[in-house]
């Protein structure tokens, strides 16, 4: 599994725990792991080659 996969997994994962309506101390800690899984999107899309913004 890439590391992409992984973190999108992840990100899922997260976002199913939000649906049943966690309390507010676990809340805040999925919203922080879920802002450390789009920094790392964000950094992997940045590193992929030719995705730059330089092809419009």
């Amino acid at each position: 599994m890439t590391t992409l996969a992984k973190l999108l997994a992840q990100k899922q994962q997260l976002l199913d725990r939000l649906q049943a309506d966690p309390g507010p101390h676990e809340r805040e800690e999925i919203e922080r792991l879920l802002a450390e899984i789009d920094e790392a999107l964000r950094l992997l899309d940045e590193a992929r080659p030719g995705t730059s913004g330089e092809e419009e």
